[in-house]
């Protein structure tokens, strides 16, 4: 029973945090329609810039959080405006090589510029060690990171749902022509989607770090378990993406725990049936 327990205990915590990595990829591919392949580098941007802010400039983990987050936003305006509306409304191949290239471009930068080694973000004390949640002790940055999941779970859906800005960025994707001539400033509804995904997957690469560390090669290395999750939970669909992380997440760490020889077999095995069974993901509609 222990053994369950503590597989159910680290499938939740690597869940949540493919969650809020990935969440900002199911915005841009679902609700703006642009497969952005590039979604994994700005996590990367978002982890490299926490690094360097906590260890080499000495700052405080949220202070470092904040500006990483904040710094990867701003790396993203002149990419959105420059690069991406070039590809909004246009075919998919098209998208994907572009996002490719930005990719290929973010990987050539880090190794530059910080050098091809890994990365580490400092823990503050309260995150460092173990939490005792009675069954077994657990680190305190996974249950960090699933209350982060929870947290932007709830705020990402009270935003699209909720708010006159969900209103106006669901209006500008079912029918940008109309929006627009009813006064929706569609290039700065895209703009703004388009930071807070950005801003998501700089969050979720920090809060992430200890679980998918930071690598020159992290852009790449994840980058189809970010599309994968998307693609299984349903794009667009955020309820849809927190229960795809939290299924693949327990049947990667289930079979990590009892057959670690197949390594990451039962993951697409799982992809592939839920694909075949829905092919527009758990919780996705159809278009």
């Amino acid at each position: 029973m222990n053994t369950v327990l503590s597989i159910a205990a680290d499938a939740i915590a690597y869940g949540m945090v493919l969650f809020v990595i990935s969440i900002g990829l199911s915005v841009t591919m679902g609700l703006m329609r642009v497969v952005n392949l590039a979604h994994g580098a700005f996590a990367m941007i978002g982890g490299y810039i926490a690094s360097y802010a906590a260890k080499d400039l000495g700052l405080a983990y949220g202070v470092a959080v904040l500006l990483a987050v904040t710094g990867t936003i701003i790396i993203a305006i002149p990419v959105e405006r420059f690069l991406y509306r070039r590809i909004y409304g246009q075919p998919e191949l098209t998208q994907v090589l572009m996002t490719i290239g930005i990719t290929f471009c973010v990987i050539g930068i880090a190794n530059y510029v910080f050098g091809p080694t890994l990365k580490t973000i400092p823990l503050p004390d309260p995150l460092r060690g173990p939490v005792d949640i009675g069954f077994r002790a657990i680190a305190a940055q996974k249950l960090f990171a699933v209350f982060c999941g929870v947290a932007v779970a709830a705020a990402l859906w009270f935003l699209i749902e909720k708010t006159a800005f969900g209103v106006k960025l669901r209006a500008s994707v079912d029918n940008a022509a109309m929006a627009a001539s009813l006064g929706v400033r569609t290039s700065v509804v895209y703009a703004v989607s388009f930071a807070v995904a950005v801003g998501l997957a700089a969050f979720g690469g920090i809060v992430g770090a200890e679980l998918l560390p930071i690598e020159p090669y992290y852009a790449l290395r994840y980058m189809v378990t970010f599309l994968v999750v998307v693609s299984v939970g349903g794009a667009g669909s955020i309820p849809g993406a927190l229960v795809a992380c939290l299924l693949l997440g327990a049947i990667d760490t289930t079979g990590r725990y009892l057959l670690p020889e197949y390594g990451e077999f039962f993951f697409y095995l799982a992809v592939i049936a839920i694909v075949s069974v829905f092919p527009n993901g758990l919780l996705g509609r159809s278009r």
